[in-house]
Protein backbone atom coordinates (compact mmCIF):
# COMPACT_ATOMS: atom_id res chain seq x y z
CA UNK A 1 0.00 0.00 0.00
CA UNK A 2 1.66 3.13 -1.16
CA UNK A 3 0.00 5.86 1.17
CA UNK A 4 -1.70 5.17 4.87
CA UNK A 5 -5.56 4.85 3.99
CA UNK A 6 -7.64 6.88 6.35
CA UNK A 7 -10.17 4.50 8.54
CA UNK A 8 -13.24 5.98 7.32
CA UNK A 9 -13.95 7.19 3.98
CA UNK A 10 -14.17 11.12 3.41
CA UNK A 11 -17.52 12.91 3.91
CA UNK A 12 -19.34 15.76 2.79
CA UNK A 13 -20.86 17.85 5.10
CA UNK A 14 -22.74 20.65 4.77
CA UNK A 15 -21.48 24.08 5.27
CA UNK A 16 -20.92 25.52 8.78
CA UNK A 17 -24.46 27.46 8.70
CA UNK A 18 -26.65 24.49 7.40
CA UNK A 19 -25.57 22.86 9.85
CA UNK A 20 -26.00 25.71 12.53
CA UNK A 21 -29.12 25.92 11.14
CA UNK A 22 -30.28 22.27 11.56
CA UNK A 23 -28.88 22.55 15.19
CA UNK A 24 -31.04 25.67 16.10
CA UNK A 25 -34.56 23.44 14.72
CA UNK A 26 -33.76 20.35 16.65
CA UNK A 27 -36.80 19.85 18.82
CA UNK A 28 -34.59 19.19 22.08
CA UNK A 29 -32.67 22.10 21.80
CA UNK A 30 -35.93 24.37 20.50
CA UNK A 31 -37.16 23.46 23.96
CA UNK A 32 -34.13 24.26 26.07
CA UNK A 33 -34.13 27.90 24.34
CA UNK A 34 -37.14 28.43 25.27
CA UNK A 35 -36.61 27.49 28.85
CA UNK A 36 -33.50 29.30 28.83
CA UNK A 37 -35.19 32.49 27.74
CA UNK A 38 -38.30 31.90 30.06
CA UNK A 39 -36.18 31.42 33.34
CA UNK A 40 -36.14 34.19 35.60
CA UNK A 41 -36.14 35.85 38.76
CA UNK A 42 -38.95 33.64 40.20
CA UNK A 43 -37.76 30.45 38.63
CA UNK A 44 -36.50 27.87 41.56
CA UNK A 45 -33.93 24.93 41.05
CA UNK A 46 -32.89 22.18 43.11
CA UNK A 47 -29.08 21.15 44.36
CA UNK A 48 -28.34 19.29 41.69
CA UNK A 49 -29.44 22.35 39.18
CA UNK A 50 -32.78 20.58 38.48
CA UNK A 51 -36.37 22.94 38.28
CA UNK A 52 -38.06 22.40 40.79
CA UNK A 53 -41.10 19.95 40.25
CA UNK A 54 -44.03 22.63 41.31
CA UNK A 55 -42.39 25.14 38.55
CA UNK A 56 -42.40 21.88 36.04
CA UNK A 57 -46.23 22.24 34.93
CA UNK A 58 -45.30 25.61 34.27
CA UNK A 59 -42.49 25.06 31.81
CA UNK A 60 -44.42 22.05 30.78
CA UNK A 61 -47.22 25.42 29.23
CA UNK A 62 -44.83 27.64 28.37
CA UNK A 63 -43.44 24.71 25.80
CA UNK A 64 -46.65 24.16 25.11
CA UNK A 65 -46.38 20.79 26.19
CA UNK A 66 -49.54 19.20 28.27
CA UNK A 67 -49.47 19.84 32.01
CA UNK A 68 -49.32 15.92 33.06
CA UNK A 69 -46.25 13.51 33.59
CA UNK A 70 -45.24 13.27 30.03
CA UNK A 71 -45.05 17.03 29.74
CA UNK A 72 -43.09 17.58 32.84
CA UNK A 73 -40.23 14.95 31.88
CA UNK A 74 -39.93 16.89 28.46
CA UNK A 75 -39.83 20.19 30.37
CA UNK A 76 -37.16 18.75 32.97
CA UNK A 77 -35.36 17.11 29.66
CA UNK A 78 -35.31 20.42 28.51
CA UNK A 79 -33.88 22.14 31.51
CA UNK A 80 -30.99 19.89 31.85
CA UNK A 81 -29.85 20.40 28.96
CA UNK A 82 -29.91 24.36 28.83
CA UNK A 83 -27.75 23.98 31.89
CA UNK A 84 -25.78 21.38 30.29
CA UNK A 85 -24.75 23.88 27.43
CA UNK A 86 -24.43 27.01 29.61
CA UNK A 87 -27.59 28.11 28.52
CA UNK A 88 -29.14 28.32 31.95
CA UNK A 89 -26.52 29.23 34.31
CA UNK A 90 -27.71 27.87 38.16
CA UNK A 91 -26.77 29.54 41.54
CA UNK A 92 -27.00 26.67 44.16
CA UNK A 93 -28.97 27.36 47.26
CA UNK A 94 -26.80 28.60 50.09
CA UNK A 95 -28.84 26.08 52.47
CA UNK A 96 -29.51 22.61 52.52
CA UNK A 97 -32.69 22.81 52.51
CA UNK A 98 -33.38 25.55 50.31
CA UNK A 99 -33.79 26.33 46.95
CA UNK A 100 -31.16 27.73 44.15
CA UNK A 101 -31.78 30.48 41.15
CA UNK A 102 -31.28 30.10 37.27
CA UNK A 103 -30.38 32.94 34.83
CA UNK A 104 -29.18 33.21 31.42
CA UNK A 105 -26.38 31.64 30.21
CA UNK A 106 -23.50 33.39 28.49
CA UNK A 107 -24.03 30.83 25.68
CA UNK A 108 -27.76 32.04 25.52
CA UNK A 109 -26.77 35.32 23.89
CA UNK A 110 -24.30 33.72 20.98
CA UNK A 111 -27.43 31.20 19.49
CA UNK A 112 -28.37 35.17 17.60
CA UNK A 113 -24.81 37.12 18.01
CA UNK A 114 -22.35 34.63 17.45
CA UNK A 115 -20.87 32.44 14.84
CA UNK A 116 -22.48 29.34 13.21
CA UNK A 117 -19.40 27.26 14.97
CA UNK A 118 -20.32 28.96 18.04
CA UNK A 119 -23.69 27.28 17.68
CA UNK A 120 -22.32 24.38 16.79
CA UNK A 121 -19.93 24.19 19.80
CA UNK A 122 -22.77 24.65 22.06
CA UNK A 123 -25.03 21.98 20.23
CA UNK A 124 -21.87 19.38 20.51
CA UNK A 125 -21.85 19.66 24.07
CA UNK A 126 -25.75 19.19 24.32
CA UNK A 127 -24.95 15.82 22.10
CA UNK A 128 -22.56 14.70 24.89
CA UNK A 129 -25.23 15.52 27.77
CA UNK A 130 -27.74 13.09 25.50
CA UNK A 131 -25.56 10.32 24.69
CA UNK A 132 -24.73 10.56 28.29
CA UNK A 133 -28.18 9.95 28.83
CA UNK A 134 -28.66 7.47 26.74
CA UNK A 135 -25.58 5.30 28.05
CA UNK A 136 -27.25 5.54 31.44
CA UNK A 137 -28.76 2.55 33.72
CA UNK A 138 -32.80 2.18 33.05
CA UNK A 139 -34.23 2.05 36.43
CA UNK A 140 -36.81 -0.24 36.88
CA UNK A 141 -37.22 -0.15 40.12
CA UNK A 142 -35.14 2.73 41.98
CA UNK A 143 -36.20 1.70 45.55
CA UNK A 144 -34.44 -1.71 45.19
CA UNK A 145 -31.24 -0.14 44.65
CA UNK A 146 -31.27 2.40 48.19
CA UNK A 147 -30.28 0.48 51.06
CA UNK A 148 -31.77 1.28 54.54
CA UNK A 149 -28.75 4.07 55.48
CA UNK A 150 -30.13 5.89 51.99
CA UNK A 151 -26.90 4.90 50.16
CA UNK A 152 -27.16 4.09 46.55
CA UNK A 153 -26.15 0.29 45.61
CA UNK A 154 -24.63 1.07 42.53
CA UNK A 155 -23.43 -2.50 42.18
CA UNK A 156 -26.57 -4.14 41.72
CA UNK A 157 -27.19 -2.04 38.71
CA UNK A 158 -24.49 -4.46 36.45
CA UNK A 159 -23.78 -1.20 34.65
CA UNK A 160 -20.61 -0.68 32.95
CA UNK A 161 -20.66 3.34 32.15
CA UNK A 162 -17.39 2.99 29.60
CA UNK A 163 -18.64 -0.14 28.11
CA UNK A 164 -22.20 1.29 27.82
CA UNK A 165 -20.89 4.95 26.12
CA UNK A 166 -18.85 2.13 23.87
CA UNK A 167 -20.98 0.13 22.59
CA UNK A 168 -23.44 2.80 21.65
CA UNK A 169 -19.67 4.72 19.75
CA UNK A 170 -19.71 1.56 18.22
CA UNK A 171 -23.03 1.59 17.01
CA UNK A 172 -22.85 5.31 15.58
CA UNK A 173 -19.75 4.35 14.10
CA UNK A 174 -21.17 1.65 12.41
CA UNK A 175 -24.08 4.47 10.95
CA UNK A 176 -21.93 6.23 10.14
CA UNK A 177 -19.67 4.05 8.11
CA UNK A 178 -23.02 1.99 6.43
CA UNK A 179 -24.45 6.10 5.62
CA UNK A 180 -20.59 7.03 3.62
CA UNK A 181 -21.04 3.12 2.00
CA UNK A 182 -20.28 3.29 -1.97
CA UNK A 183 -19.51 6.90 -1.95
CA UNK A 184 -23.00 7.84 -0.23
CA UNK A 185 -25.46 5.12 -1.57
CA UNK A 186 -25.75 4.01 1.58
CA UNK A 187 -27.90 7.14 2.51
CA UNK A 188 -31.23 5.29 3.29
CA UNK A 189 -32.11 3.96 6.79
CA UNK A 190 -30.77 1.04 8.39
CA UNK A 191 -33.07 -1.62 9.53
CA UNK A 192 -32.03 -1.64 13.48
CA UNK A 193 -31.50 -5.47 14.08
CA UNK A 194 -29.07 -5.34 11.00
CA UNK A 195 -27.44 -2.31 13.00
CA UNK A 196 -27.75 -4.60 16.48
CA UNK A 197 -26.19 -7.57 14.63
CA UNK A 198 -23.13 -5.71 13.54
CA UNK A 199 -22.27 -5.09 17.06
CA UNK A 200 -23.03 -8.79 17.79
CA UNK A 201 -22.30 -11.40 15.77
CA UNK A 202 -18.99 -12.20 14.94
CA UNK A 203 -17.86 -11.14 11.33
CA UNK A 204 -16.37 -15.22 10.56
CA UNK A 205 -19.71 -16.44 12.19
CA UNK A 206 -22.53 -18.88 9.09
CA UNK A 207 -25.94 -18.71 11.01
CA UNK A 208 -26.03 -17.29 14.21
CA UNK A 209 -26.89 -19.47 17.37
CA UNK A 210 -29.67 -18.46 19.75
CA UNK A 211 -27.78 -17.24 22.23
CA UNK A 212 -26.02 -14.80 19.67
CA UNK A 213 -29.60 -13.82 18.59
CA UNK A 214 -31.07 -13.09 22.07
CA UNK A 215 -28.04 -10.73 22.45
CA UNK A 216 -29.36 -9.18 19.29
CA UNK A 217 -32.56 -8.77 20.26
CA UNK A 218 -31.94 -7.44 23.84
CA UNK A 219 -29.49 -4.76 22.15
CA UNK A 220 -32.33 -3.80 19.94
CA UNK A 221 -34.36 -2.99 22.40
CA UNK A 222 -31.46 -0.67 24.39
CA UNK A 223 -30.87 0.78 20.81
CA UNK A 224 -34.54 1.69 20.45
CA UNK A 225 -34.59 3.56 23.97
CA UNK A 226 -31.41 5.17 23.04
CA UNK A 227 -32.57 6.11 19.30
CA UNK A 228 -35.89 7.60 21.32
CA UNK A 229 -33.66 9.90 23.43
CA UNK A 230 -31.35 10.79 20.40
CA UNK A 231 -33.54 11.95 17.67
CA UNK A 232 -34.73 14.82 19.33
CA UNK A 233 -31.26 16.56 19.42
CA UNK A 234 -31.53 16.41 15.55
CA UNK A 235 -28.54 13.42 14.94
CA UNK A 236 -31.03 10.84 13.89
CA UNK A 237 -34.60 10.17 12.16
CA UNK A 238 -35.69 7.31 13.85
CA UNK A 239 -39.12 5.05 13.20
CA UNK A 240 -39.14 3.01 17.15
CA UNK A 241 -39.68 -0.72 17.04
CA UNK A 242 -43.46 -1.46 16.61
CA UNK A 243 -44.82 -1.58 20.54
CA UNK A 244 -46.90 -4.66 19.27
CA UNK A 245 -43.89 -6.88 18.65
CA UNK A 246 -42.58 -5.75 22.40
CA UNK A 247 -44.49 -8.76 24.45
CA UNK A 248 -42.92 -10.09 27.27
CA UNK A 249 -42.80 -13.58 28.34
CA UNK A 250 -46.23 -15.00 29.56
CA UNK A 251 -48.04 -12.23 27.90
CA UNK A 252 -50.59 -12.07 25.46
CA UNK A 253 -49.59 -10.69 21.84
CA UNK A 254 -51.15 -7.03 21.24
CA UNK A 255 -53.85 -6.66 18.65
CA UNK A 256 -51.25 -6.58 15.40
CA UNK A 257 -53.97 -6.55 12.59
CA UNK A 258 -52.50 -5.10 9.38
CA UNK A 259 -49.04 -6.11 10.69
CA UNK A 260 -47.01 -8.26 9.29
CA UNK A 261 -44.03 -9.82 11.00
CA UNK A 262 -42.07 -10.15 8.03
CA UNK A 263 -41.84 -6.29 7.80
CA UNK A 264 -37.97 -5.50 8.65
CA UNK A 265 -39.73 -1.26 9.19
CA UNK A 266 -41.63 -2.72 11.95
CA UNK A 267 -38.14 -3.32 13.72
CA UNK A 268 -37.47 -0.73 14.02
CA UNK A 269 -35.43 1.81 11.31
CA UNK A 270 -32.39 4.95 11.83
CA UNK A 271 -30.67 6.70 9.81
CA UNK A 272 -28.26 9.85 10.33
CA UNK A 273 -28.97 13.34 9.32
CA UNK A 274 -26.66 15.91 7.97
CA UNK A 275 -26.09 17.33 11.61
CA UNK A 276 -25.67 13.53 12.63
CA UNK A 277 -23.18 13.40 10.20
CA UNK A 278 -21.48 16.05 11.55
CA UNK A 279 -22.13 15.32 15.32
CA UNK A 280 -20.17 11.71 14.96
CA UNK A 281 -17.64 12.57 13.12
CA UNK A 282 -17.09 15.75 15.75
CA UNK A 283 -16.82 12.87 18.28
CA UNK A 284 -14.88 10.63 16.54
CA UNK A 285 -11.98 12.92 15.82
CA UNK A 286 -12.05 13.56 19.98
CA UNK A 287 -11.93 10.42 20.31
CA UNK A 288 -8.44 10.34 17.66
CA UNK A 289 -10.01 8.42 15.18
CA UNK A 290 -9.30 9.45 11.56
CA UNK A 291 -12.41 10.95 9.94
CA UNK A 292 -11.78 13.16 6.80
CA UNK A 293 -14.21 15.65 5.12
CA UNK A 294 -14.32 16.61 2.15
CA UNK A 295 -12.38 20.39 2.48
CA UNK A 296 -9.75 18.92 4.90
CA UNK A 297 -7.09 19.50 2.19
CA UNK A 298 -8.13 22.97 0.39
CA UNK A 299 -5.33 24.96 2.58
CA UNK A 300 -2.79 22.48 2.49
CA UNK A 301 -0.16 21.94 0.07
CA UNK A 302 -0.05 19.81 -3.26
CA UNK A 303 1.88 16.83 -1.95
CA UNK A 304 -0.42 16.45 1.42
CA UNK A 305 -3.32 17.17 -1.66
CA UNK A 306 -2.26 14.48 -3.64
CA UNK A 307 -1.20 11.83 -0.97
CA UNK A 308 -4.20 12.63 0.90
CA UNK A 309 -6.71 12.02 -1.93
CA UNK A 310 -5.02 9.08 -3.13
CA UNK A 311 -7.59 6.47 -2.00
CA UNK A 312 -10.46 8.65 -1.95
CA UNK A 313 -13.77 7.83 -4.59
CA UNK A 314 -13.26 9.61 -7.81
CA UNK A 315 -16.18 11.96 -7.12
CA UNK A 316 -15.03 12.82 -3.62
CA UNK A 317 -10.98 13.46 -4.96
CA UNK A 318 -12.65 15.68 -8.05
CA UNK A 319 -14.75 17.73 -5.09
CA UNK A 320 -11.66 17.99 -3.03
CA UNK A 321 -9.79 19.08 -5.88
CA UNK A 322 -11.77 21.79 -6.90
CA UNK A 323 -11.86 23.20 -3.41
CA UNK A 324 -7.74 23.17 -3.26
CA UNK A 325 -7.82 24.35 -6.47
CA UNK A 326 -10.08 27.51 -5.76
CA UNK A 327 -8.77 28.40 -3.06
CA UNK A 328 -5.04 28.84 -4.56
CA UNK A 329 -4.33 32.27 -4.32
CA UNK A 330 -1.55 32.60 -6.88
CA UNK A 331 -3.34 31.43 -10.26
CA UNK A 332 -3.51 28.46 -12.31
CA UNK A 333 -0.17 28.23 -13.80
CA UNK A 334 1.31 28.21 -9.80
CA UNK A 335 -1.03 25.83 -8.83
CA UNK A 336 -0.46 23.80 -11.92
CA UNK A 337 3.36 23.95 -11.41
CA UNK A 338 2.90 22.90 -7.63
CA UNK A 339 0.52 19.59 -8.70
CA UNK A 340 3.21 18.78 -10.72
CA UNK A 341 6.25 19.56 -8.66
CA UNK A 342 4.41 17.07 -5.81
CA UNK A 343 3.95 14.18 -8.33
CA UNK A 344 7.45 13.60 -8.48
CA UNK A 345 8.78 10.81 -6.81
CA UNK A 346 10.34 7.08 -7.45
CA UNK A 347 8.62 5.94 -4.31
CA UNK A 348 6.01 3.10 -4.15
CA UNK A 349 3.08 5.92 -3.91
CA UNK A 350 4.39 7.97 -7.01
CA UNK A 351 2.66 6.79 -9.82
CA UNK A 352 -1.02 7.16 -8.48
CA UNK A 353 0.30 10.99 -7.06
CA UNK A 354 0.79 11.09 -10.90
CA UNK A 355 -2.33 9.58 -11.89
CA UNK A 356 -4.21 12.16 -9.19
CA UNK A 357 -2.24 14.99 -10.73
CA UNK A 358 -3.42 14.35 -14.40
CA UNK A 359 -6.96 14.08 -12.58
CA UNK A 360 -6.33 17.41 -10.85
CA UNK A 361 -4.54 19.38 -14.02
CA UNK A 362 -8.00 18.52 -15.68
CA UNK A 363 -9.72 20.79 -13.61
CA UNK A 364 -7.19 23.38 -13.86
CA UNK A 365 -8.48 24.56 -17.47
CA UNK A 366 -6.46 25.25 -19.99
CA UNK A 367 -4.74 28.32 -18.46
CA UNK A 368 -2.01 25.49 -16.83
CA UNK A 369 -0.38 25.13 -19.89
CA UNK A 370 2.88 27.25 -19.67
CA UNK A 371 3.43 24.74 -16.42
CA UNK A 372 2.58 21.86 -18.01
CA UNK A 373 4.62 22.44 -21.45
CA UNK A 374 7.47 22.90 -18.79
CA UNK A 375 7.87 19.53 -18.01
CA UNK A 376 7.29 17.76 -21.33
CA UNK A 377 11.56 16.62 -21.01
CA UNK A 378 10.79 15.48 -17.72
CA UNK A 379 11.21 11.69 -18.26
CA UNK A 380 8.47 10.97 -14.96
CA UNK A 381 6.14 14.00 -16.06
CA UNK A 382 6.89 14.12 -19.72
CA UNK A 383 3.99 11.43 -21.04
CA UNK A 384 1.43 12.99 -19.03
CA UNK A 385 1.77 16.23 -19.98
CA UNK A 386 1.84 15.29 -23.57
CA UNK A 387 -1.44 13.52 -22.87
CA UNK A 388 -3.04 16.96 -21.19
CA UNK A 389 -1.94 18.70 -24.13
CA UNK A 390 -3.58 16.53 -26.58
CA UNK A 391 -6.90 16.19 -24.46
CA UNK A 392 -6.52 20.24 -24.32
CA UNK A 393 -6.10 20.56 -27.95
CA UNK A 394 -2.95 22.25 -27.88
CA UNK A 395 -0.52 22.59 -31.21
CA UNK A 396 3.15 21.96 -30.98
CA UNK A 397 2.93 19.03 -28.88
CA UNK A 398 6.01 17.10 -29.65
CA UNK A 399 6.22 13.38 -29.66
CA UNK A 400 7.03 11.04 -26.79
CA UNK A 401 10.66 9.09 -27.46
CA UNK A 402 9.79 5.44 -27.47
CA UNK A 403 11.14 5.03 -23.56
CA UNK A 404 9.08 7.55 -22.20
CA UNK A 405 6.04 5.62 -23.81
CA UNK A 406 6.56 2.37 -22.02
CA UNK A 407 7.34 4.25 -19.02
CA UNK A 408 3.95 6.05 -19.08
CA UNK A 409 2.39 2.72 -19.53
CA UNK A 410 4.06 1.06 -16.76
CA UNK A 411 3.39 4.32 -14.26
CA UNK A 412 0.16 3.99 -15.39
CA UNK A 413 -0.94 0.37 -14.29
CA UNK A 414 0.84 0.71 -11.12
CA UNK A 415 -1.38 3.69 -10.27
CA UNK A 416 -4.61 1.39 -11.65
CA UNK A 417 -2.89 -1.71 -9.83
CA UNK A 418 -2.71 0.67 -6.14
CA UNK A 419 -6.31 2.32 -6.88
CA UNK A 420 -7.78 -0.75 -5.97
CA UNK A 421 -10.19 0.07 -8.94
CA UNK A 422 -12.84 -2.75 -10.66
CA UNK A 423 -10.89 -5.78 -12.20
CA UNK A 424 -12.53 -5.30 -15.54
CA UNK A 425 -11.38 -1.88 -15.91
CA UNK A 426 -7.78 -2.52 -14.63
CA UNK A 427 -8.05 -5.69 -17.03
CA UNK A 428 -9.17 -3.70 -19.96
CA UNK A 429 -6.48 -0.77 -19.23
CA UNK A 430 -3.61 -3.64 -19.12
CA UNK A 431 -5.00 -4.94 -22.39
CA UNK A 432 -5.49 -1.84 -24.45
CA UNK A 433 -1.69 -0.49 -23.32
CA UNK A 434 -0.27 -3.76 -24.55
CA UNK A 435 -2.21 -3.91 -28.04
CA UNK A 436 -1.12 -0.38 -28.28
CA UNK A 437 2.66 -1.50 -28.93
CA UNK A 438 3.81 -4.31 -31.43
CA UNK A 439 6.20 -6.35 -29.26
CA UNK A 440 5.57 -4.47 -26.18
CA UNK A 441 6.64 -7.56 -23.73
CA UNK A 442 10.17 -7.56 -25.72
CA UNK A 443 10.45 -4.09 -24.67
CA UNK A 444 9.15 -2.79 -22.15
CA UNK A 445 10.87 -5.41 -19.14
CA UNK A 446 13.96 -2.94 -19.77
CA UNK A 447 12.33 -0.06 -18.36
CA UNK A 448 13.88 1.95 -15.72
CA UNK A 449 11.29 1.66 -13.20
CA UNK A 450 10.88 0.56 -9.80
CA UNK A 451 7.33 -1.02 -10.19
CA UNK A 452 8.40 -2.59 -14.04
CA UNK A 453 8.52 -5.93 -12.75
CA UNK A 454 5.64 -5.81 -10.23
CA UNK A 455 3.43 -4.85 -13.30
CA UNK A 456 4.50 -7.23 -15.70
CA UNK A 457 3.63 -9.76 -12.96
CA UNK A 458 0.25 -8.54 -12.48
CA UNK A 459 -0.47 -8.33 -16.18
CA UNK A 460 0.48 -12.04 -16.61
CA UNK A 461 -2.32 -12.36 -14.23
CA UNK A 462 -4.90 -10.62 -15.34
CA UNK A 463 -4.25 -10.73 -19.14
CA UNK A 464 -6.98 -12.94 -20.91
CA UNK A 465 -5.13 -13.66 -23.48
CA UNK A 466 -3.14 -16.79 -22.89
CA UNK A 467 0.41 -16.20 -25.04
CA UNK A 468 -0.01 -12.28 -24.14
CA UNK A 469 -0.05 -13.22 -20.60
CA UNK A 470 2.95 -15.45 -20.78
CA UNK A 471 4.91 -13.16 -22.41
CA UNK A 472 3.91 -11.07 -19.34
CA UNK A 473 5.40 -13.13 -17.43
CA UNK A 474 8.30 -14.20 -19.10
CA UNK A 475 8.99 -10.28 -19.44
CA UNK A 476 8.53 -9.88 -15.40
CA UNK A 477 11.18 -12.72 -14.97
CA UNK A 478 13.58 -10.42 -17.34
CA UNK A 479 12.60 -7.67 -15.40
CA UNK A 480 13.79 -9.12 -12.13
CA UNK A 481 16.86 -10.47 -13.49
CA UNK A 482 17.95 -6.84 -15.19
CA UNK A 483 17.37 -5.52 -11.73
CA UNK A 484 19.18 -8.23 -9.43
CA UNK A 485 16.10 -9.07 -7.51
Amino acid sequence: MSAERPSLPPVRLNSEAELARDALAAPLFVRAVRLARWAGPDTRVGAGGELVEAQLPAAAEHLGLAADDDGAAYASEAWRLAVDTGLLDVTDPEEEDAEGTASAGENLALLTGGSPQDVLSIWLDGLDAVHADATAPVLDDFADLVGEDGSIDFDALDWDPEAEAEFLDGVLGNLYLLTLADNGAGEGPVPLPALAASMIVPDDMGEPTDDILEQVSEAMMRLDDQFRLLEPIGIVEYRPVDEALMVEEGEAPADTVGGDEDDVTRYGMVKLTPLGLYGIRARMLEAGVDAPAVGDLADKGADALLDGIAHYPESVARAEVKLWLAGYADGAVSAAAELLAAARGADEGGPLRRLHCQQALALAGPEAEPAVRAVLGDQELGGLARVWLAEHGAADVPAPPEDMIFWLAIDTIAAHLDADGELDELQGLIEGLSAQHSGFFDEVWRVDHPATAAVLEAMGRLHSDKKAAKDARKAAFKARSRAGG
